[in-house]
């Protein structure tokens, strides 16, 4: 074999946690476009007609995150990611939220395979969705494999003939038995796709015998932005952060002899104007769907007294301020969750539309309230405001008016933590009101405090079924509303 044969050069587009992130938007003082499918689409094209091996691939939540999404059930982002054609992609747990019978219904739509090895029909211990794909190309094989642990768990209660390995050792194992039972010699290139978060990709790494010749991940669900991929145990971890502003690139060159990477490069590309031009005709599809959900949804509902801003999930913000001190209004608690990543998008107003605000809040919740010592609520922001945290590793809360958090990074721990100007007790006792799935979220996973604290002290009490209700009709009765950053949460070095 000479070595035109022997090496392969391949480039890997991936995405990740495009959540129906359709459109393109104005970005800076310049206004410059940055984003949206249709110009994702016109640089898929570009780099499938510049480069001879090109492969595609979705690590999960495709759909929910728009109105466009919701209008039409997750239909028309499969219709639309037909027209993108990756060449494979996984399951990430917003695909589960129109229910299961609704996911197996949208996969029959899909016109590429949609790979995951171990969710299982628990009775006939048999898997839910094809558990690999393998890709000839240019006369290598490519094998990609899917991967969700337990987060999907959260979206499949009520669905109980339906189970996941629940944990990184068994997801693992379970990556052993594929390569074991169906990797050959002939595989050149192992891909795992999973949704589980870059800190856990890089423990799962960790965990992969080198003999089962996994040889790259490519992830979602924490919404990481990289400079570099990590590298654990000889295998690139990578993701592509969220929506459609960017896209990860990798150029690689395989050896069909040793069936591994020798050389890479890898880019987190900007979607803008300077990449590519907007593929028209996705264009054309995507204002059709656009068109029929104006219509139906743009009439205002309320009129901010200036553009309320939202540029990052992992620090205080004016539109993350503004829904704390509603839940805090509506629930009187002392203190109050909010999720970063529920807003979706950057900025809103001054007039916000009902078809904007649904946009913005996409996920509808419960609203519920409990008690907990002062030790625990410590506990929970030491562990929420750690380092890891600030880089997105985790979930990240704003809070209600009243709250001042200090955070020492360099003792990594809490400088100060006051409610309405008076310090935490620990000993004393303090209301908070989260949503519903961060309730039933509460593991040391995620808040580093035991899920029975939440009930120590007393029941959970229901606040509100929708918090959507209570966001818009707060809105509808407050015109002119302003929303500034207050210095909340601080971090200090």
């Amino acid at each position: 074999m000479n070595n035109t044969e022997r090496y392969k050069k391949f480039t890997i587009l991936h995405s990740n946690d495009m959540h129906g992130d359709f459109l393109e938007e104005m970005q800076g003082k310049g206004g410059s476009l940055i984003g949206g499918l249709a110009r994702l689409s016109g640089y898929i094209a570009k780099v499938r007609q510049e480069e001879k091996n090109v492969l595609y691939a979705i690590a999960g939540d495709m759909l929910q995150g728009s109105m466009i999404d919701a209008e039409y059930k997750g239909i028309s982002t499969m219709e639309i990611m037909n027209y993108l054609a990756p060449d494979v992609a996984t399951l990430g747990n917003h695909e589960f939220e129109y229910g299961l019978p609704h996911l197996l219904f949208l996969e029959k739509i899909a016109n590429f395979p949609i790979v995951n090895a171990n969710l299982y029909i628990e009775k006939y211990h048999r898997r839910l969705m094809k558990p690999y794909h393998i890709i000839n190309i240019d006369g290598f094989d490519v094998m990609f494999i899917g991967i969700i642990t337990d987060e999907v768990l959260k979206e499949l209660k009520h669905d109980t003939g339906v189970g996941s390995f629940i944990n990184l050792a068994d997801a693992a194992a379970e990556v052993g038995r594929i390569c074991d039972a169906y990797k050959n010699d002939d595989i050149d290139l192992t891909i795992l796709l999973t949704h589980i978060g870059f800190e856990e990709d890089k423990k799962l790494a960790a965990m992969l015998d080198p003999i089962w010749g996994v040889d790259m991940i490519l992830g979602g669900h924490s919404h990481t932005i990289l400079d570099q991929p990590a590298q654990v145990n000889g295998i690139l971890i990578a993701q592509a952060g969220v929506g459609t502003d960017q896209i990860g690139r990798f150029d690689i060159v395989v050896d069909d002899d040793t069936n591994s990477i020798v050389e890479w490069k890898w880019q987190l590309i900007p979607v803008n104007e300077t990449l590519a031009k907007v593929d028209v005709n996705l264009k054309k599809m995507i204002d059709s769907y656009k068109d029929v959900v104006d219509k139906k949804f743009n009439t205002p509902i309320t009129r901010f007294s200036n553009v309320l801003t939202h540029p990052t999930q992992s620090s205080e913000t004016e539109l993350g301020n503004l829904f704390a001190d509603i839940m805090q209004y509506r629930s009187q608690a002392d203190l109050v969750l909010f999720a970063s990543f529920a807003i979706r998008g950057t900025e809103l107003g001054p007039l916000l539309t009902l078809g904007k605000f649904l946009e913005s809040i996409p996920y509808d919740d419960a609203l519920l309230k409990c008690t907990l010592l002062g030790s625990d609520l410590k506990t929970i922001w030491e562990y929420l405001l750690r380092p890891e945290n600030q880089a997105g590793a985790g979930y990240f809360f704003q809070v209600n008016k009243g709250v001042e958090l200090i955070y020492n990074n360099s003792l990594r721990s809490l400088e100060k933590f006051s409610i309405q100007g008076a310090e935490v007790e620990n000993e004393s006792q303090y209301v908070i009101c989260l949503q519903k799935y961060h309730y039933e979220d509460s593991t040391l996973k995620h808040y580093g405090l035991a899920m029975e604290r939440f009930t120590f002290l007393g029941h959970i009490q229901v606040v509100a079924t929708s918090m959507r209700n209570v966001y818009e009709e707060y809105l509808r009765s407050n015109q002119n509303k302003s929303s500034s950053v207050e210095g909340r949460i601080k971090f200090i070095s």
